[in-house]
C-alpha cells in the first residue's frame, strides 16, 4: 500500500483545523449571572397551618345561659380534646332559634328539648344522636308548681292567676300546661289573667319562688337539680301536678352532618362513662351517662304536641 501523499495530509489537517475553529466560534459562553452569597440566604417563610374549623355545639336554654356555661363547659372541653379541634358553645334565646341553626348547618350538634326535636324531625329531618340517662331513666315530667303557701291543688285553681311559661316550644314548660288548660275548655290567653315567658326553666322556678307568678310548668329534671343545689326552694315552691313520663330531651344532629363526625360524637358520648374524666363531667351535668335512644321514646310527647300548636 502506498503512503498518503504529503499534499493530501496537509489538506486533511487544514479541514480539521477549520472545523475546530468553527465549533469554538459557534459556542458562546453564558453571560455571568449575579453572584450568590450563601451567608445572605434567608429561610422561606413557613407555610401557614390550615385553619381548623371549630365544632359548634348549641345548647338550648332549658336552664339559664349562665347555668348552661357552668354545666356544659367540662363536656365541651372533653369533646375538644378528643377530637383535637376547638369547640364553641352556641346559645340562643329560644328553642326555635336553635332548631334554625341546625336546619341551616350553622351548628354540628345540639342539646334540645323534647318538643323541639319532634318539630325538627318533622320540619327538616333532625336526627337523634344520644340521650342522657338520669337516675336510671330516660324520661322526665312536666311539674306544675305554685308558691308553697298557695291553696291551689290543680290547674283549675289557677284560673284568673298569673302564669309563667318557659319557651313557646317547650313541652314541659308550655305545651303540656296548655293541654291542661284545654281540658278545662279554655285557652291560656283567657284562662289566666296574665302570662309571660321566662325562656328557661330555672328562671320559671325563680319567678314562682319570688312571687312573680302564681304558677308555672317546669322540667322535672331542672326542678330536682335546682332543689338539690338550693334546698331552701322547698319552703318557697311546691309541685301540685306531674305529667305522664316523656322521652328525655335528647342530643341531636342536623340531616347533613358528615357520617364520620356523627360516628365520632356518638362514640365519645356513649363511651364517656368509661373515660377517667367521665364521672366528674357527668356529675356536673347531673347525668348518669349517655345512652342510645330511638323515636319510640317520644310517642307520648308526640301525642301531646299533636293537640297543641307549637309556634
Amino acid at each position: 500500500m502506498k503512503p498518503a501523499a504529503p499534499g493530501l495530509i496537509c489538506f486533511l489537517l487544514l479541514c480539521g483545523c477549520a472545523l475546530l475553529i468553527a465549533a469554538c466560534t459557534a459556542y458562546a459562553a453564558p453571560a455571568a449571572g449575579p453572584t450568590v452569597r450563601l451567608h445572605d440566604l434567608r429561610p422561606l417563610p413557613p407555610t401557614p397551618p390550615a385553619k381548623v374549623v371549630p365544632l359548634r355545639v348549641a345548647v338550648a336554654a332549658v336552664i339559664s345561659p349562665r347555668g348552661n356555661v357552668e354545666s356544659y363547659t367540662p363536656l365541651l372541653d372533653y369533646l375538644g380534646r378528643e377530637l383535637n379541634r376547638p369547640v364553641e358553645m352556641v346559645q340562643r334565646r329560644t328553642y326555635m332559634e336553635v332548631n334554625d341553626l341546625l336546619r341551616d348547618g350553622e351548628v354540628d350538634v345540639a342539646f334540645v328539648c323534647t318538643s323541639a326535636y319532634i318539630a325538627g324531625r318533622r320540619d327538616f329531618g333532625m336526627q337523634l344522636l344520644a340521650a342522657p340517662q338520669v337516675a336510671g331513666a330516660t324520661v322526665y315530667y312536666s311539674n306544675l308548681i305554685v308558691p308553697a303557701d298557695s291553696p291551689a291543688r290543680s290547674m283549675a285553681d289557677l284560673r284568673g292567676k298569673v302564669f309563667a311559661f318557659t319557651d313557646p316550644m317547650s313541652l314541659s314548660g308550655r305545651v303540656y300546661p296548655t293541654s291542661l288548660v284545654h281540658t278545662l275548655g279554655a285557652e291560656p290567653e283567657t284562662f289566666f289573667s296574665r302570662i309571660f315567658f321566662t325562656y328557661s326553666h330555672d328562671n320559671a322556678v325563680r319567678a314562682v319562688a319570688d312571687g312573680l307568678a302564681d304558677g308555672a310548668g317546669v322540667d322535672s329534671l331542672v326542678y330536682d337539680f335546682a332543689v338539690a343545689r338550693d334546698p331552701s326552694l322547698t319552703s318557697k315552691v311546691k309541685v301540685i301536678h306531674r305529667s305522664p313520663p316523656f322521652g328525655i330531651p335528647p342530643v341531636v344532629v342536623g340531616p347533613d352532618i358528615r357520617p364520620q363526625l356523627r360516628a365520632q360524637l356518638y362514640d365519645l358520648l356513649i363511651g364517656l362513662q368509661d373515660d377517667p374524666a367521665g364521672p366528674a363531667i357527668l356529675a356536673t351535668l347531673g347525668f348518669d351517662r349517655f345512652v342510645p335512644i330511638n323515636d319510640a321514646a317520644y310517642e307520648t310527647a308526640q301525642q301531646v304536641t299533636s293537640d297543641t300548636v307549637i309556634r
